[in-house]
């Protein structure tokens, strides 16, 4: 009987029907047996007998792919696919497949909330409220702002609606512009650096490659005025970590909110002591409904393929 790896630890959480759909369709599935991001040696254990990988952040890369001798296709649970060697994978002629739309709205919903909480300062409220401290924090206004979106793709659109309910000004830049949706959506075109310069919150929902990586540097934190607030929900090495925590510390701006880092969990102990940063465990996708539809159209994406 042929074999399916499964990494993400929330696949399947909702229902079981996307597991049974692949042991009906003839396979046997193999869940994550170590309950956290597998590193390079326990993926070599797990890949070498498998046909399918449904796979999530972790690594995919050539020297795992080598010993995959008997794979021949990967399901993406999402859509950011820089864990994986794409290049070898097509030398190999094994499709990659990915989740496309499945978890936009829970990301640009999160993206939103994580802008909201760091303005609003709510985790310090709560935090003191339950020490039975009355007194009074202060925030910054979201209303009426000016929000800068890197990467005007399904979920910085998504985003770029919710601002339009705070009667945001939008800035956006993506590599591929979109002007016929910009001119309807009242989206204005900047450069990054522009975005640093005049926006008040800067949301990421770039992929992570060799041209953005580290892209949020000591010199784009230099740029952004005092009081702006960063969120990133994309891939954690987009901002450079070290320059955050020294951005964070020193009040260049007033804070951020981060969801992804460049290891999970992060090694960089500083950001574990910030006030002015708000953390996630790479969650901006865990609703109910994006990891059912996840789940679904993984699984979907693997049997058509395999198929094939």
């Amino acid at each position: 009987m042929e074999k399916i790896l499964i990494t993400p630890r929330s696949f399947a959480k909702i229902s079981d029907e996307p597991i049974r759909m692949l042991e009906k369709a003839g396979y046997e599935v193999i869940l994550n047996p170590y309950g956290r991001i597998m590193t390079k040696e326990q993926m070599f254990e797990q890949v070498q007998e498998v046909s399918g990988i449904i796979i999530g952040v972790d690594p995919l890369d050539k020297d795992v792919l080598k010993v995959a001798t008997k794979l021949r296709a990967i399901a993406k649970y999402g859509v950011g696919t820089d864990n994986i060697d794409l290049d070898y994978a097509r030398e190999r002629r094994i499709p990659v497949s990915v989740t496309a739309g499945a978890n936009t709205n829970a990301v640009a919903d999160f993206a939103f909330t994580l802008m909201l909480c760091v303005a609003r300062k709510v985790i310090a409220i709560d935090r003191r409220c339950r020490n039975r401290d009355w007194s009074k924090i202060v925030g910054l206004d979201i209303y009426g702002k000016t929000l800068g979106i890197l990467g005007l793709g399904a979920i910085g659109k998504g985003v770029a609606k919710r601002a339009k309910g705070f009667d945001m000004k939008v800035l956006a830049y993506d590599i591929s512009w979109d002007e016929d949706y910009a001119r309807k959506n009242g989206i204005i075109y900047a450069t990054p650096h522009e975005i640093y310069e005049q926006a008040d919150f800067i949301s990421i929902h770039l992929p992570l490659t060799d041209d953005t990586r580290n892209m949020i540097d000591s010199d784009a934190f230099a740029r952004m005025k005092k009081n702006a607030v960063l969120v990133n929900t994309a891939r954690g090495g987009i901002v450079d970590e070290a320059a955050l925590v020294r951005a964070l510390k020193e009040g260049r701006i007033m804070g951020a909110g981060i969801d992804v880092f460049s290891c999970e969990p992060p090694e960089e102990k500083e950001l574990y002591e910030l006030e002015n940063l708000v953390m996630g465990s790479h969650c901006a996708a865990s609703t109910e409904g994006a990891l059912e539809n996840m789940s679904l159209m993984a699984v979907q994406n693997l049997l058509r393929d395999l198929k094939n």
